[in-house]
């Protein structure tokens, strides 16, 4: 943001020390959500004669729900955004969305129908109000040019990763061993967790996610009162379509929480010895992998940018879907072995996420920070709405592809998946150069500030 960039910020392992409290913000938040997702669908589907009932739903019936719930809580983003740009700020409306996520998850924990579909409904909105004003609070924290920001966000990616991975194990575990509404109870602890050290680290925040209507700093005004100039116009151009990567993306991805967490639990053998590997387990591969593999992502990037070779925010992008892409080959010969052994080995499923995740490590993180150099400052926040907006529709088409395995089978959607996002990836990258002319030279003049001043180099803004 515009005020921030005057602001001589107190820094930690290299990085302001914001980033740390927005780092542990979203780690719980992502803790109480994808804890809740590692279960949703296996209550919904669990019978109401079990041990530990469920909703005894269809696999159909589940699939379209859970796309359905995730398509909304990554679309109440655009209003959560709006929201933040119009009348209160990044940072109050990361709050109220951490207290409706609070009251959301509590409410779950309530063995009745109201209580799981109010539950819902609050961590929808909660989620639109938090999700899109805390990722541009990182874009916040550095200078116009920085190119820290990129592995700022990696690292801020990291924190989501990490709640994803205790998530998975932890609420996973609870749920399916001693109760569903436990399991739901406990995410909201977590999340009561990140809402309190949100509040604790402020200090760290100041100038960062303020309303800039009620701003008294000229530039802040201006930005907010001049029309879009044709630059601008060009760079929302080239994220919107940017944005087809990430709906395909999406799409594809979050077959992890529907159908390959169906798959998991039906199709593959989780016998490790005399254990069985519970099926909610397998969604912390994706984060684990994050979480060990992240750094060494975005400093492979970031060697590339230094080295003046290609390394682009859209190039990553589409490299990181056609990588996300060929993942779901692994898949094809899950459901090959599924067919002719009547089961399928566990390393098919740990290929897949291994896959799946340096994709994601190229086009999530890298999505996050670009839209923070692109996107017109009086619109940031809307802007990341529209981002986590087509991840809302990639879930649904994720719902979609899932309910359609049921007549098609899982070897034709996986195998599908797998070719279409390769296929498309490929075509984008004929394009590219067109569209990045359209950034003018937004990343051009991208440089390693806080080793120029170290060296005494004098700063220009982009």
């Amino acid at each position: 943001m515009v005020n921030s960039t005057s602001m001589k910020r107190k820094e930690l392992f290299g990085h302001p020390a914001g980033l740390y409290v927005l780092f542990f913000t979203e780690m719980w938040e992502r803790f109480s959500y994808y804890g809740m997702r590692a279960i949703l669908v296996l209550y919904l589907v669990a019978q109401t004669t079990d041990e530990n009932a469920g909703l005894g739903w269809s696999n159909g019936d589940a699939l379209s729900l859970y796309g359905t719930y995730t398509m909304l809580v990554y679309l109440m983003s655009i209003p959560g955004g709006w929201i933040a740009d119009k009348f209160l700020g990044q940072k109050k409306s990361v709050l109220f969305g951490g207290i409706l996520l609070v009251a959301g998850h509590s409410v779950l924990a309530i063995e009745q129908m109201w209580a799981f579909y109010t539950g819902l409904g609050l961590i929808i909105a909660g989620v639109g109000m938090l999700k899109p004003n805390i990722s541009t609070m990182v874009g916040g924290l550095y200078k116009q040019g920085d190119i820290r920001r990129d592995k700022g966000f990696t690292i801020f990616y990291i924190g989501i990763n990490v709640g994803a991975f205790l998530s998975a194990l932890i609420v996973g575990y609870v749920g399916e061993t001693y109760g569903w509404h436990y399991g739901f109870g406990l995410a909201g602890i977590g999340m009561a967790l990140g809402l309190l050290q949100y509040v604790l680290g402020q200090k760290h925040l100041q100038g960062v996610g303020d309303y800039l209507g009620t701003s008294e700093n000229e530039e802040d005004k201006e930005a907010m009162n001049k029309p879009l100039t044709k630059i601008e116009k060009d760079r929302v151009v080239v994220l919107l379509i940017s944005f087809l990567l990430v709906i395909i993306f999406w799409g594809a991805f979050e077959q992890a929480g529907g159908l390959m967490n169906i798959y998991a639990s039906e199709k593959t053998g989780r016998m490790l010895g005399s254990f069985e590997v519970p099926a909610s387990w397998f969604q912390s591969l994706n984060a684990f992998f994050i979480i060990v593999l992240g750094t060494s992502v975005a400093a492979y990037w970031a060697k590339r940018k230094l080295k003046g070779k290609l390394s682009t925010g859209l190039f990553k992008m589409i490299i990181g879907l056609i990588i996300m892409g060929a993942g779901f080959f692994f898949m094809t010969g899950a459901s090959a072995q599924f067919h002719s052994e009547g089961t399928s080995a566990m390393y098919w499923l740990v290929l897949a996420y291994l896959f799946h995740t340096v994709g994601e490590l190229c086009i999530s993180p890298v999505a996050l920070s670009y839209i923070t150099k692109l996107a017109p400052v009086k619109y940031a926040s809307l802007m990341m709405g529209v981002y986590f907006a087509m991840t809302g529709l990639g879930n649904k088409v994720a719902g979609l592809l899932g309910e359609a395995s049921e007549s098609l089978g899982e070897f034709t959607i996986f195998t599908g998946i797998a070719v279409f996002c390769v296929s498309f990836g490929l075509l984008m990258l004929l394009f590219r150069k067109k569209l990045e002319a359209l950034t003018h030279g937004a990343e051009d003049n991208e440089r390693d500030l806080k080793y120029e001043e170290a060296e005494g180099f004098e700063l220009a803004d982009n």
